[in-house]
């Protein structure tokens, strides 16, 4: 009797030595689920685009000169101002007139305008330079004064590399980005036959729809679209993963609220937020894994969390 005892004892001992060691297995695999974070599909399309840096230029430049040596006595003029053709630049008077010292033209009425040269604009634009600003100074024919940059030529120099020069052909419509961030549409004009030794880009003209006054020189970015807009499967780029090559890509899915597995999938273009899906097709309601997803196996148990 006390042999069946002790033999019933034992295994009440061994059962209850036995029974947390289960328990704690099993909530060491709960603990070991990926905290992960999903998101659904969604449909859209993200431009395929190719950005080209470009400077500004102006094609067309009006020289303002001197038409007789002369003192300039009025500058009516400053550096970058915007003058319509026909509007006075400069006054200038004769070194006779000046030589008069006043006396005659005072006896004589018909000398009220003699030597008085007024100097006008040949074309409406922007004054690029100004070479005698000061009045006062003396001018022999021919002296520069000033240079006119016809507002109406202003063109970008849009530095392309051969392979995307068919992107780029003129009638071909592009967006011009400024250092401000401000945009304006263009279109290309003109393809130059020459290119740039070093970096090996060709030069092609572009001009902006809309009358833009610029400094010349300046550099800005030109951006053109390559395809036109297609509607595709969009998830964030967080949510694909790749192999080291970057040869192949996959997504994790849910299968159940617990477990996810590997979908491979094929990507199409992608910018620095959102990426296309081309292949497989998913559901609505198919849950990927947006965070959390890098290194998990094939099939992975998870805990879904939000931010």
């Amino acid at each position: 009797m006390m042999k069946y005892t002790f033999f019933a004892l034992g295994f009440v001992l061994f059962v209850a030595c036995k029974t947390p060691t289960k328990e704690s297995d099993e909530n060491k695999i709960l603990n070991a689920k990926s905290i992960v974070e999903i998101v659904s599909i969604s449909n859209g399309s993200i431009d395929d685009e190719l950005i080209f840096s470009a400077s500004t230029i102006y094609l067309k430049k009006n020289v303002v000169s001197a038409s007789i040596p002369a003192f300039i006595t009025n500058v009516r003029v400053n550096l970058g101002d915007l003058v319509k053709k026909g509007q006075i630049l400069f006054e200038l008077e004769s070194k006779e007139r000046r030589a008069l010292n006043g006396s005659s033209i005072k006896l004589d009425s018909t000398l009220v305008n003699f030597g008085l040269i007024r100097i006008r604009a040949s074309v409406s634009g922007v004054i690029s330079t100004l070479d005698k600003p000061q009045p006062g100074d003396y001018v022999l024919e021919g002296t520069q004064l000033c240079t006119i940059a016809e507002s109406n030529d202003l063109v970008f120099q849009v530095n392309v590399p051969f392979e995307f020069a068919s992107f780029t052909q003129p009638g071909k419509n592009c967006l011009i980005q400024l250092s401000d961030n401000s945009t304006h549409e263009g279109i290309f004009t003109k393809v130059l036959t020459t290119m740039n030794a070093i970096s090996q880009t060709q030069t092609i003209l572009a001009k902006s729809k809309d009358n833009t006054i610029l400094p010349e020189n300046m550099v800005v970015k030109v951006t053109v679209y390559k395809n036109v807009k297609v509607q595709h499967q969009i998830l964030p780029k967080s949510c694909v993963v790749s192999d080291e090559m970057m040869q192949e890509f996959w997504v994790m899915k849910l299968i159940n609220d617990t477990t996810a597995v590997k979908i491979p999938v094929k990507i199409g273009n992608k910018n620095k937020d959102k990426i296309e899906i081309l292949s497989p097709e998913f559901s609505k309601f198919d849950k990927i894994i947006s965070h959390g997803n890098y290194g998990l196996s094939d099939t992975a148990f998870v805990q879904i969390t939000t931010k």
